[in-house]
């Protein structure tokens, strides 16, 4: 079971290291940027609380990504 949970968290990592190469970066503000990282993050963290489950997937990568907006925005 950890090795399949392990293989779809690494498939999800370079998911998104590969769309945040294709992102234009550096034309994005810092707030959009903090979002990019919480959405990322939080969807990483729901599959991998949840075990890979679609609803914990989408519901951290959301809440990572309101989290992120709010840390951006103090900056």
């Amino acid at each position: 079971m950890k090795t399949q949970l392990f293989a779809k968290l690494a498939i999800g990592v370079a998911l998104v290291a590969s769309a945040a190469g294709c992102a234009s970066w550096d034309t994005m503000s810092h707030r959009q940027q903090s979002t990019v990282v919480g959405a990322g993050a939080g969807g990483l963290l729901g599959a991998a609380v949840t075990g890979g489950g679609i609803l914990g997937t989408v519901g951290g990568a959301a809440i990572g990504g309101v989290l992120g907006d709010q840390v951006g925005k103090r900056r």
